[in-house]
């Protein structure tokens, strides 16, 4: 059974623990987290669902564009794995500024709270998972982290961007809860 090619010993001792306690002991790689006031995306942005994206206008008949702010809001809520009482814009993981759409593209860089965090490919799944979830499938997601904020930034950035590792990790039963806690109560 395939755990993503995680290098950190830490996530495949979680993903085969997933059941206990454990859970919060592997995972301490920052257990005093700065925590920043959850911000306001912008005023001029009316807040629109995925769903409310797909319906065509009455001018075209055409679906709408995805803005980079929608997809920021689709995601900032989604909780750290390691603190999930805290959301990943409130740990400056993810910055309405590092998100960019370009035609059918989205491309979403994140920042690990530390540089040796060893939860880094989950928070890179579970931004991935919830646009792949959430977004028409005409746009293609590309997810990696900010280039100089992880000692490991190559091999996670390679992991995320290979269609049939996502895919295996995705349908791993242990990681899936993870990533499926990361998004609950985000829609």
């Amino acid at each position: 059974s395939s755990h993503f090619g995680f290098s950190s010993r830490n996530i495949v001792t979680v993903c085969s623990r997933i059941g206990g306690s454990d859970l919060k002991l592997v995972m301490e790689d920052n257990p005093n987290p700065v925590i920043l006031e959850a911000g306001d995306v912008g005023s001029s942005l009316l807040h629109r669902s995925f769903d409310q994206l797909l319906v065509p206008d009455d001018e075209d008949g055409e679906a709408d564009v995805v803005l980079s702010q929608e997809v920021y809001e689709s995601i900032r809520h989604l909780s750290d794995p390691e603190h999930p009482n805290l959301t990943l814009e409130q740990l400056k993981v993810i910055e309405c500024g590092k998100v960019d759409v370009s035609g059918g593209r989205i491309f979403v860089r994140f920042t690990p709270t530390v540089p040796t965090c060893s939860v880094a490919t989950l928070i890179g799944l579970t931004i991935k998972a919830k646009l792949l979830r959430s977004l028409p499938p005409r746009y293609k997601v590309d997810v990696e982290i900010t280039p100089g904020t992880h000692n490991q930034e190559d091999q996670v950035n390679k992991q995320l961007a290979d269609k049939e590792r996502v895919a295996a990790a995705l349908e791993n039963p242990a990681l899936r809860t993870l990533i499926n806690n990361g998004i609950a109560g985000t829609d």
